[in-house]
């Protein structure tokens, strides 16, 4: 089977096609442009240059949040109006669950965190029995500190990977009690070529959806609704 993988859920811009569980083409960007800029030529660009029909793919893989608001639409839309245009279906693998399964059947516990700015971060925690991946924790949103209470309660060394990375790694260092590594460059960020990876597992399992059906799952309101609910909160107050 063939799969169409585009992740724009945090800076990183990245696209691949695989083939039966061979990668064909991947195209990562991890810059200051815009992925409205960016995710529609990079797709282009693959195709070109592995010269097949786009017709050809069976399914389009896309990280369906949490993660950037703007990066979330943008993904989702690119990957709703392929699987339109194409009729092909959606597999729809959350953010976390794809950005951990770059530490594929790693010894440690894995956490990939990505920065949700006031403290707090996109998180996950799993671990590999061998070749399959476990959720000891569903992705959710929550402090940092939280998080690393929580991962000195598990007692197993942790390997932390993310943008969050960057942002929380001097308070992790300072608070955490059970020894913990970090993800080198190569395995750090996210990379379509793992979510191709993880996807048609998902697709193989029947966890698919229609490009109709698709929405992605941002885990909490964006900032100007977080601002017009408290602005409506207080109308209401003064009333």
């Amino acid at each position: 089977m063939r799969i169409l993988a585009i992740d724009s859920s945090s800076m990183v811009a990245t696209v691949a096609i695989t083939t039966d569980g061979i990668l064909n083409a991947e195209y990562t960007i991890n810059h200051k442009k815009t992925h409205s800029q960016t995710l529609l030529p990079m797709i282009a660009e693959i195709v070109k240059m592995i010269e097949i029909d786009m017709d050809s793919i069976d399914a389009v893989a896309i990280t369906g949040g949490p993660g950037s608001y703007t990066g979330l639409r943008i993904g989702s839309a690119t990957a709703k109006g392929i699987g339109l245009a194409l009729n092909k279906p959606i597999i729809n693998v959350p953010t976390m669950d794809a950005l951990a399964y770059n530490l594929y059947s790693s010894q440690y516990v894995i956490c990939p965190i990505m920065d949700a700015r006031r403290g707090q971060v996109y998180t996950g925690i799993y671990k590999f029995e061998e070749t399959e991946m476990k959720t000891i924790k569903p992705q959710c949103i929550m402090m940092i500190d939280e998080l690393i209470k929580e991962l000195d309660t598990i007692k197993e060394s942790v390997m932390f990977l993310g943008d969050g990375v960057d942002v929380h790694k001097q308070l992790i260092d300072d608070i955490m009690d059970t020894k913990h590594y970090y993800a080198p460059v190569s395995m750090n960020r996210h990379k379509a070529s793992t979510l191709g990876t993880i996807a048609e597992i998902y697709y193989k399992n029947g966890k698919t959806e229609t490009a109709k059906e698709h929405k992605p799952e941002y885990l909490r309101l964006s900032q100007a609704e977080r601002e017009l609910k408290a602005k409506m909160k207080e109308a209401k107050s003064d009333n």
